[in-house]
């Protein structure tokens, strides 16, 4: 199935709540469809966070990238996820995964067990049956992050949105082995594929190069990184073609602090 594009801004919640509220409405005017919050204790709860937001940007989706399933109960999680979707009218995504390396911590932390892989995977599975159960009839958009050949059969299985939880390390050919995998396992589910934009345009900041992490600075400056979209605005519209032909993505989550940057992209895709 050719899905049209769309986009999301990845920015993180902390701040007064105006300050917050007016990030989410330029989000909206810029032209994207989602605003995506991380979990991080770091930040604000990023539940609330969105919720805020939505009340904010009539009009805008929201959704956690992504909820860490150590972090709380899978009741919890569903509970909490089937009242965004009520209370958004519907604006809401589900962003689930099983955690980034730094959750462990962050589970410690709030006394939440950490669990071997599989029983994370399980966890995430867990949480999205008894969010089906809370939806009855209405049914939230599920978005998970994988990468690995479990969590993208999980993946394949009961996610909406699949976001290929690649490193900017990794080369073009294994985003598309993982994105024929999903696929193939998929069937005739066929879940929308997302990725993350790390840097679009040419520069490529040291910002950008320490959220990527170790090793990732001669990846990003490699001419043919899928963490990149370089080039003129039409050169980038050419690229992202690219990449739905070959990949299969039509959803793109950028960092707040290029969101600009990719604005004239987004308006010319959009605008078709």
């Amino acid at each position: 199935m050719s899905r049209p594009f769309r986009f999301g801004v990845v920015a993180a919640p902390q701040g007064p709540g105006g300050a917050w509220a007016a990030r989410a409405r330029r989000v909206a005017d810029l032209g994207y469809s989602t605003l995506l919050a991380p979990d991080n204790l770091h930040l604000h709860a990023p539940l609330p966070a969105l919720a805020a937001a939505a009340a904010a940007a009539p009009g805008l989706r929201v959704c956690p990238f992504v909820l860490a399933a150590p972090l709380r109960t899978a009741r919890a999680t569903a509970w909490e996820a089937h009242t965004m979707t009520a209370l958004t009218d519907g604006r809401f995504d589900l962003g689930l995964g099983t955690g980034r390396p730094a959750a462990r911590a962050e589970a410690e932390a709030l006394g939440m067990p950490w669990g071997t892989a599989t029983e994370r995977l399980e966890q995430v599975r867990a949480a999205v049956a008894a969010l089906r159960e809370l939806d009855g009839e209405t049914r939230t958009p599920v978005l998970m992050a994988a990468s690995g050949p479990k969590a993208l059969a999980l993946a394949a299985e009961v996610a909406d949105v699949v976001t290929l939880a690649a490193r900017p390390t990794t080369s073009r050919t294994e985003v598309a082995r993982m994105a024929g995998d999903l696929r193939a396992r998929a069937g005739d589910r066929d879940p929308e594929i997302a990725m993350n934009l790390f840097v679009v345009g040419d520069e490529i900041p040291d910002q950008a190069i320490r959220w990527a992490g170790p090793g990732a600075a001669e990846a990003l400056r490699d001419p043919d990184t899928l963490a990149v979209l370089r080039g003129t605005p039409e050169e980038m519209v050419a690229e992202l073609e690219r990449r739905r032909a070959e990949l299969g993505v039509s959803y793109l989550a950028v960092s707040e602090p290029f969101a600009e940057a990719l604005a004239p992209v987004v308006e010319r895709i959009s605008g078709r």
